[in-house]
């Protein structure tokens, strides 16, 4: 009983924690705007794509951080909850970076790949409408406490269709597995050599080194 009070107790704390919001202006957000083009795939009717990032510790494989690559009609966007990660060229609206261009993007994956961290990116194929029903959700979804990358994530993608048997969890490899495990996924897994403290990769337009995984 008392396992089971300290467990609702941190569960409470966790979500009571402020989560800090950012709002860039209309002004921001239009400019820096960015269309991805559709994809060529299999299936004509699947030519936008979600991809899940994961960031995973090099030393014990547990999971550091989730978020959610958006590739839809109207734009290109990442949802990255309670993420440190920032960007002159991807104005930020409540953990939704707009302008996510490929560069843009490479810097992403840089930022967060280092000597004690490897990214693993997990790409899906889905139809423009429910790449459009993901963009909404991760524009109203609010900010993200700390902590709850996974959780919120994985919420987004258990409302589209196609995703509801992944599971609800505050893990992100726990989600990464389950999302592999999607047909049509292709996977990629970056390494990178840069010290782990990487806060000069913020403004940097540099590019990551990916390997196949």
């Amino acid at each position: 009983m008392r396992r089971l009070f300290l467990s609702f107790a941190l569960l409470l704390s966790l979500g009571a924690c402020a989560a800090d919001s950012v709002w860039a202006p209309d002004a921001e957000v239009s400019k820096f705007a960015y269309v991805a083009p559709p994809v060529q795939t299999a299936s004509p009717s699947r030519t936008r794509t979600l991809t899940l990032f994961t960031v995973v510790n090099n030393r014990n494989g547990s999971g550091g951080h989730s978020s959610l690559l958006v590739n839809a009609p109207t734009q290109q966007v990442i949802y990255d909850p309670a993420g440190t990660w920032t960007n002159p060229w991807a104005p930020e609206r409540d953990d939704v970076h707009f302008g996510m261009t490929p560069g843009v993007l490479a810097n992403y994956i840089d930022y967060h790949t280092r000597v004690t961290w490897h990214t693993v990116e997990l790409t899906i194929p889905v139809s423009p409408e429910v790449a459009e029903r993901a963009l909404k959700l991760v524009e109203a979804n609010g900010a993200s406490p700390k902590a709850m990358c996974a959780d919120n994530v994985s919420k987004i993608l258990r409302q589209l269709p196609g995703f509801q048997s992944l599971p609800q969890t505050f893990f992100p490899v726990t989600l990464m597995d389950a999302f592999a495990r999607l047909p049509g996924v292709k996977t990629r897994v970056y390494y990178d050599s840069d010290p782990d403290v990487n806060t000069g990769k913020i403004e940097e337009n540099g590019l990551a080194k990916p390997t196949a995984g």
